[in-house]
């Protein structure tokens, strides 16, 4: 597997110290510990973070961040405790993005990305799990289930970016391009409650908007980004998917409305077998409980 980019923390002592103490709030704020585990793979070493690890009677779930997110984001409001019962919880730290995992990266148009997940899971079964995407992280699962299909059961993708482009609405460009030319907290916060967000319905507590704010302020101003971005995967790309495929979109999507995620998804794969749209609800759909027990199927 060829390295495409690059990307790194400025102070990866202090930055990565940073992590760590975000990580022990949210354990804090939730009464609960995600056991670590580090593994080795073609793109470095890959942060993965699991719940629930000895429920051997359990299948798997494995779950992918969205751009510049960590996957402990789908847990800041405690919302996989929803699931627990139903999957042994493993959530990856993406290569490339701000999180605890090594920056390289493959280009994104190759199924490398793809490869490099299906290692991760080899660490931890030789069967087929099912996958969970956000964002990105949804290129990511579909990239998984046509390089190896072998490994996956089925596929939740909520708000996924492989269906279309990213809005070029004056809007959405406005709020995602504040934070990123004057990384405030005051522009982050904007960026969220406008962007990723949908209050009064789809918010977090005081704490734990503090706890997303505090990260992305951090990943703006101390990672150096040199990771692609998404893009809208081809009519003949979504074809080759096999596996099962849950849809879960919400219906404030700003980055990719959802209507032409349907169209898309509708369009190009031929084992949809679920969508949901989700009221009131905005891209960072991860974070919404009624998202997460979608996934309990």
């Amino acid at each position: 597997m060829k390295t495409y980019s690059t990307s790194y923390f400025k102070d990866p002592a202090s930055d990565h110290q940073f992590i760590e103490q975000w990580v022990s709030k949210l354990e804090q704020l939730n009464n609960r510990q995600y056991e670590r585990h580090n593994v080795q793979t073609s793109l470095g070493n890959t942060v993965v973070w699991s719940l629930n690890s000895d429920q051997i009677e359990l299948p798997f779930l494995f779950i992918l961040p969205g751009f510049r997110t960590s996957s402990l984001f789908w847990d800041l409001d405690n919302a996989l405790e929803q699931i627990e019962d139903h999957y042994r919880v493993f959530l990856v730290e993406t290569n490339g993005q701000p999180t605890p995992s090594d920056g390289n990266t493959p280009d994104i148009k190759t199924l490398d990305y793809g490869y490099w997940a299906a290692e991760v899971i080899k660490q931890f079964t030789s069967g087929k799990v099912s996958v969970a995407g956000a964002s990105f992280g949804g290129l990511v699962c579909l990239k998984l289930a046509i390089a190896v299909p072998e490994k996956v059961d089925q596929i939740f993708l909520l708000n996924p970016g492989c269906f279309q482009a990213f809005s070029l609405s004056l809007k959405n460009l406005y709020y995602n391009l504040l934070p990123i030319v004057r990384p405030s907290i005051k522009n982050v916060k904007r960026f969220l409650d406008k962007a990723v967000f949908c209050p009064p319905a789809h918010y977090l507590t005081e704490e734990r908007m503090k706890m997303i704010i505090d990260y992305e302020v951090f990943a703006l101003t101390r990672y150096v980004d040199n990771a692609q971005k998404p893009y809208a995967m081809t009519f003949d790309e979504l074809q080759k998917v096999e596996a099962a495929v849950h849809l879960i979109v919400g219906e404030n999507d700003l980055l990719f409305p959802y209507q032409e995620t349907i169209r898309a998804a509708e369009q190009g794969l031929k084992n949809l077998k679920q969508v949901t749209i989700l009221p009131d609800t905005g891209h960072g759909i991860e974070t919404l409980r009624e998202a997460i027990i979608k996934l309990k199927v």
